[in-house]
């Protein structure tokens, strides 16, 4: 029997996976489909249904079987939206379960979309295991720790192979990326004050809290400006850059040398993060400016 109480921890399977973080995921998938779309097509739905639960509990699984030791002071830990506190034993109970739940996708997926797959798959498993390796894991190594993330854009391009879309244009990849790079840099603030306790090096202790945070502040804006200039889409490049000006008042005002939130603040961030994602990707269905 498992700490839980039960030989079938679902609970904790499921609070593993983050499913406050999921529409990130979400979001990389559905980018491609929003210059049209089948929804009576299953093949799209199959992936919508990957890179929830089955997706995520692989990547967060992993990173908190090698985090445990960092994760038992983390004050946002044991919560839907940023993830459970295992103890040892149950997180002892992960690797066959993010085992087993990729085996089915990944057969439907090279079977739908051919050989090329496996390979995108074969380096979605090598970008895990090279972050969260416990020897010379690239999580404890910046300014690798945030670019290794940049991994979750094989998301993109697994929705492309997958749903058969037009291939994403450079500059949209370009965005991706800063989008990816900013998203694992606040997470790291989140955590910068058990990372510090617990003698883990990443971008954000290196650089210190506000740095970290005006390092956000620039790459948020970049976003938006990008999004006005380079896409002529003022709405989602005016909500980026509303955005960074919010970060830069409390780089300046709100927080100032602050090194760490409350759980309450922290949890507003997450929500308020869920909401901005879903916005944006209902405006993205209606004007497809990434991929025009």
């Amino acid at each position: 029997m498992s700490p839980a109480g039960s030989a079938w921890p679902l609970k904790f399977w499921l609070k593993v996976s983050r499913p406050g973080l999921w529409f990130q995921t979400l979001w990389l998938y559905l980018l491609p489909l929003t210059t049209g779309a089948d929804w009576r097509d299953p093949v799209g739905w199959l992936g919508v249904l990957y890179v929830t639960w089955p997706l995520n509990v692989l990547v967060y699984g992993w990173n908190d079987r090698a985090d445990i030791d960092v994760d038992t002071d983390n004050p946002r830990k044991d919560s839907w939206l940023f993830g459970a506190r295992g103890s040892r034993a149950e997180l002892d109970t992960l690797p066959p379960v993010m085992a087993l739940a990729q085996v089915p996708f990944f057969v439907g997926f090279v079977w739908i979309a051919g050989w090329p797959m496996a390979l995108l798959l074969a380096a979605l498993v090598a970008v895990n295991a090279s972050y969260n390796a416990r020897t010379g894991g690239l999580r404890g190594r910046p300014p690798f720790d945030l670019l290794n993330p940049l991994g979750y854009l094989l998301v993109v391009q697994l929705s492309v192979w997958l749903n058969a879309r037009p291939p994403v244009p450079p500059m949209a990849w370009l965005y991706l990326g800063l989008f990816v790079v900013h998203a694992q840099l606040i997470g790291e603030i989140m955590d910068i004050t058990p990372d510090r306790a617990a003698g883990r090096r990443t971008s954000a202790t290196v650089l210190g809290a506000t740095a970290a945070r005006v390092l956000v502040v620039v790459l948020v804006a970049v976003e938006g400006a990008l999004c006005g200039l380079g896409f002529d889409d003022w709405v989602l490049g005016g909500f980026l850059l509303a955005g960074a000006g919010w970060l830069l008042f409390d780089v300046l005002v709100y927080a100032r040398d602050r090194s760490n939130y409350t759980t309450t603040e922290y949890t507003l961030a997450g929500v308020g993060m869920n909401v901005g994602g879903l916005l944006s990707m209902a405006w993205l269905f209606w004007r497809p400016t990434l991929l025009g």
